[in-house]
């Protein structure tokens, strides 16, 4: 599997799957979920509508993941992702490596070849950019897939971009 990243918006990547950092609620919000939502109009809002209709109490466990369509977006699917928020007295890792590796396993059981995931839980959530890009790259390598070819990281940020090159030469 090919790991990237790069700096761009992630309603604009040309892929199969973009991920979303969805809140466990998946009913939009602000950061990239609100960018998602808004880009892919109300097809996404009406399938995530659905899906948490069925989740025991109307909500995403934190660290796994959902797939809806894209919408308008350019992707073929949104995989949605809870991801944790940051705590400086909790050890929540695990849980931000199960938010790659499970979206990467709902897109590859869609068949998906190409993955764009942002910065989960870096924005609102609170997660140190540094770390939250070794996690990344940790739970992307951690995964086991049979279709997706290629994960680009799509970052809004020159210090995000740069917190994810350094973690990807590691």
């Amino acid at each position: 599997m090919d790991l990237r990243a790069v700096r761009g918006d992630i309603t604009q990547a040309d892929v199969d799957v973009i991920v979303n950092a969805a809140n466990p609620g998946l009913l939009g919000g602000g950061g990239v979920d609100g960018a998602i939502h808004a880009a892919g109009g109300p097809e996404i809002l009406a399938e995530c509508r659905t899906i948490v209709a069925r989740l025991p109490g109307g909500r995403l466990p934190r660290g796994q993941a959902v797939a809806t369509t894209a919408g308008r977006l350019p992707a073929r699917w949104v995989v949605h992702t809870a991801g944790p928020i940051w705590s400086a007295t909790r050890d929540l890792s695990p849980v931000l490596r199960s938010c790659y590796s499970e979206s990467l396993r709902v897109a590859d059981g869609l068949g998906a070849r190409t993955v764009a995931f942002p910065a989960i839980s870096a924005g609102v959530y609170g997660w140190p950019l540094e770390d939250a890009a070794r996690q990344a790259v940790a739970g992307v390598r951690a995964a086991s897939v049979e279709h997706v070819r290629e994960v680009r990281f799509v970052l809004f940020s020159d210090e995000a971009l740069a917190a994810f090159e350094a973690a990807l030469s590691d």
